[in-house]
């Protein structure tokens, strides 16, 4: 019996998983810890602390604003140094607060005990709030504000709980090594998100290359109304609507969302927060990184808290070689150069990836020859050659007809593209152009 997939277009890059096997490593303070307020979609939140004030681990520092925004907490205990702008990974300088740490004291609300807790009296409601009182947001890299996913929209049903267990990106581990180590707590995790959802059906899906992260989350799994899928490994398979339609047969419409077909979709690490805001009254202060790279000493999964500097990261991962060219934030598909590495860990860090000199080249770019490849690949049925070229003519309302808000950014047609054509880094800045006219329509 063949391997369930989504059946439109997708890759199969070398998969490079180094750190796949590695324990996740719970890693020491650094001196200083960089804080962002806006570490998810919407609005930042509001900044609650001042220059010289005392923290501790799991204080409120700066509190949601509206709907869409989320609340961000203190990961250490210490000394507000400054309340500023610093560079984030783009390289943009955004607010966020600057902590000298002092000790690791944590406030006294929080359970810090590893006694696995499956069962909650609280209702779908206690839940949401308390999700959204932790700071929860999608661990995957989109960050999300998870209380938002939550409530679904008058008019629509929730039916499934798809859980996001793929980790399909080249390199990344840090799912595998939480559902490896963690199986029973992302359970659990999982049925916190069905009662506030308020449905009886989850599936997790996981790809057939993590067959340890399978054994153990199907064990964890028995006697729940979860179910523990495997999947055919391929490419971009961790996309919401890639997943929905792989696992489920549901094709989500364009410009929709997986709620339009009946189901909300959140990745494992998200599920292992939840479990740790509605069990533990713990906030999301820390996350699983991996660090890897094919030059680098020992490729790790580290647990690691938030605000804590990249090249602190990589240095107890061993440090940068004369090899390193590029540092990544994320993974060698859809992630992307960091400027420095004195930014921090975020909420939405999933991956450091370094980039060897010969791997980083690029090649030299060549004109289209027509060979269709970029369309074949597509998970989303767009033709990424046309929407490169519109993009650099700057032909942005066509763009929105071809439908370039439905891109996910996966990066498969630069990956095929035998011209070495920069199609992703078109698209992208045709999104960022469409999306201002979508607005700009809409404040009218």
């Amino acid at each position: 019996m063949s391997l369930k997939t989504f059946s439109r277009g997708g890759v199969h890059p070398p998969e490079h998983k180094l750190s796949s096997g590695a324990a996740i490593e719970v890693l020491d303070l650094p001196e200083v810890v960089i804080i962002p307020v806006s570490q998810h979609l919407g609005a930042p939140a509001k900044v609650l602390v001042n220059r010289g004030d005392q923290v501790k681990v799991g204080q409120l520092i700066a509190q949601s604003v509206g709907f869409v925004s989320t609340n961000i907490h203190s990961s250490v205990s210490g000394k507000v140094l400054k309340v500023d702008k610093f560079p984030d990974s783009s390289g943009y300088r955004r607010m966020a607060v600057q902590i000298q740490v002092e000790g690791d004291q944590w406030e006294e609300f929080i359970d810090r005990s590893d006694d696995l807790v499956r069962n909650t009296v609280l209702t779908g409601e206690d839940i949401r709030k308390k999700i959204l009182e932790a700071g929860i947001v999608g661990l995957g890299g989109a960050t999300f504000p998870s209380h938002v996913k939550l409530m679904v929209p008058k008019g629509k049903k929730a039916e499934f709980l798809v859980v996001n267990g793929v980790e399909c990106e080249p390199y990344l581990t840090a799912d595998e090594a939480l559902m490896t180590s963690k199986s029973e707590e992302v359970i659990s995790g999982i049925q916190v998100l069905m009662k506030g959802l308020g449905v009886e059906k989850a599936i997790l899906g996981i790809e057939n290359n993590k067959p340890g992260a399978i054994e153990k989350m199907k064990k964890a799994a028995e006697g729940s109304h979860i179910v523990v899928q495997g999947l055919k490994v391929k490419y971009p398979q961790g996309g919401e609507k890639q997943l929905v339609q792989a696992l489920l047969k549901r094709e989500v419409p364009s410009g929709g969302l997986p709620i339009d077909v009946g189901v909300v979709v959140f990745n494992v690490g998200t599920a292992m927060a939840a479990y740790e805001a509605v069990m533990r009254n713990k906030p999301l202060v820390e996350r699983v990184v991996t660090v890897t790279g094919k030059s680098l000493a020992k490729p790790s999964n580290f647990k690691v808290r938030i605000g804590t500097p990249v090249s602190y990261l990589v240095e107890k991962a061993g440090g940068l070689s004369d090899q390193v060219a590029k540092v990544i934030n994320g993974g060698p598909m859809m992630g992307k150069a960091l400027s420095s590495l004195d930014v921090p860990v975020v909420k939405g860090s999933s991956g450091i990836l370094l980039i060897d000199t010969e791997e980083a080249k690029r090649k030299e770019v060549l004109p289209c020859i027509r060979c269709s490849k970029c369309l074949t690949v597509c998970p989303m049925g767009l033709e990424p050659y046309l929407l490169m070229t519109l993009a650099e003519k700057g032909l942005y309302e066509r763009m929105e007809n071809e439908k370039v808000m439905d891109c996910i950014e996966c990066g498969s047609c630069s990956y095929t593209c035998p011209s070495s054509r920069p199609l992703l880094d078109y698209i992208r800045l045709g999104k960022a152009e469409v999306g201002k006219i979508m607005r700009a329509r809409k404040a009218v």
